[in-house]
């Protein structure tokens, strides 16, 4: 089971439930059936910070991935930590489930590339 734990500091509506269903589905895609993960919905304030202080680029963008485990071995009993996936609403608008998939991806050790375009074109079907 995939627990995931959604935080929407963005000042903005967003369909939580919809982001929890649309990591599964990716993650189960992919065939990782167990672990931890967190959405969190920023501020472009928050999402620029984030950017300079981690990748050393001054800008807002869509989507952040901060991954932890990927798809590495874990202890047994040892919950899997996929990491935080980070999206702001404001840079991304209505459209914001793209830039979720992109972010999940990169949690698994995806790069980008056009292995990980075909990807996200198959997680937007």
């Amino acid at each position: 089971m995939i627990a995931v734990e959604i935080d929407n500091r963005s000042g903005q509506e967003v369909d939580e439930q919809g982001a929890i269903a649309l990591a599964r589905q990716v993650l189960a895609a992919e065939g990782v059936d167990d672990g931890e993960l967190g959405i969190h919905f920023v501020e472009p304030d928050e999402i620029q910070r984030l950017k300079r202080e981690h990748l050393g680029i001054d800008e807002a963008t869509d989507a952040l991935a901060f991954p932890i485990d990927q798809r590495e071995a874990v202890p047994d009993g040892v919950p899997r930590q996929l990491g935080d996936a980070i999206v702001c609403p404001q840079v991304v608008g209505e459209e914001w489930r793209a830039p979720l998939v992109h972010a999940v991806l990169h949690l698994l050790g995806h790069d980008h590339g056009p292995e990980m375009e075909a990807r996200e074109r198959m997680h937007r079907q």
